[in-house]
């Protein structure tokens, strides 16, 4: 095996045409822009990909375009679903592939799950595929999901399956539960899900991050990685969190696929799918003028626009 993902990955958008497919060529020249300016690697058809919204045929055509256009040993790919089936279907693609992990929400729809339904449901995934090559990491976003990753969970399958339970990522917002699973799990590939995270999670022997807000940070988030053990890590860092805070006043998605607009005059990026809606007139304003305040953001925008 290749040594596991670490570093800079963002959760890549997916631009989509007016009837709401997914625009293949916008997603795969994003992708290449952003591996060009700062991305480790890329995590498709996650929240930001609006995977939950896209059908199962749709995120195929996702992996199949990643598969021949970017470097998919580069990718850690999301295989969320609530049906056990769809799951395994799309880790074992992604892991065929040659993906470097595949990361997955816990079925979401049931509340109240007990420890014994969620293991039950990773398991199955892990015993169908039956491939050493799969990484699989554990997408804890409890806000979302509302079906928390615990430490028990983590610590049962991974007694039951090694090394295959390769990483969590920590989209939960409470910086103490990810440095509780360091302590607890050494070596564990836990990614923060925000990059205003970063440098503590580096130094507390994390291996980076998957962001959202990376599609726009990227430039910005590398040298937070490369620099991490330096001096001047906590004002890359500093930085960083001021852009990352920016787009937290708003609907995430939506902001994100604006700012892409805008830096690149691309309207393929104003599309999302139902139920998201892009930002309002006033909104996307400000958003803008917030932007173009902050010094950090001009040199990304100028080589966003030069791509």
């Amino acid at each position: 095996m290749a040594e596991n993902p670490r570093g800079v990955y963002a959760a890549i958008l997916t631009p989509l045409t007016a009837n709401f497919e997914p625009d293949l060529g916008a997603f795969v020249a994003h992708g290449q822009w952003l591996l060009a300016n700062g991305c480790d690697g890329l995590a498709p058809l996650g929240t930001t990909g609006e995977a939950n919204s896209l059908s199962l045929k749709q995120r195929m055509r996702i992996i199949e375009a990643t598969l021949t256009k970017l470097p998919i040993e580069r990718c850690i790919v999301g295989a969320g679903s609530c049906a056990l089936a769809d799951a395994v279907q799309l880790a074992r693609e992604a892991t065929r592939a040659g993906a470097g992990g595949v990361l997955m929400l816990p079925p979401f729809y049931y509340k109240n799950l007990s420890e014994d339904g969620l293991y039950n449901f990773f398991a199955a995934v892990v015993e169908r595929i039956a491939d050493p090559r799969l990484r699989l990491y554990l997408y804890h976003f409890p806000q979302l999901s509302a079906v928390p990753i615990t430490p028990a969970l983590i610590r049962r399958l991974r007694n039951a399956f090694g090394d295959t339970i390769a990483g969590l990522k920590d989209s939960g917002g409470d910086w103490n539960f990810s440095a509780a699973l360091l302590k607890e799990f050494p070596g564990f590939g836990v990614f923060s899900g925000s990059e205003q995270y970063l440098l503590n999670n580096l130094r507390a022997g994390g291996v980076g991050t998957i962001s959202a807000s990376v599609n726009v940070t990227a430039p910005l988030a590398q040298p937070v990685y490369r620099h991490w053990q330096n001096t001047e890590a906590d004002d890359l860092q500093a930085t960083l969190t001021a852009v990352r805070v920016l787009f937290q006043d708003y609907p995430l998605v939506p902001a994100l696929k604006e700012t892409m607009a805008l830096v690149t005059g691309n309207p393929v990026w104003h599309t999302l799918l139902p139920p998201n809606a892009p930002l309002g007139p006033a909104q996307a304003a400000a958003l803008k003028a917030k932007l173009a305040a902050l010094p950090a953001m001009q040199p990304v925008i100028a080589a966003a626009r030069a791509a």
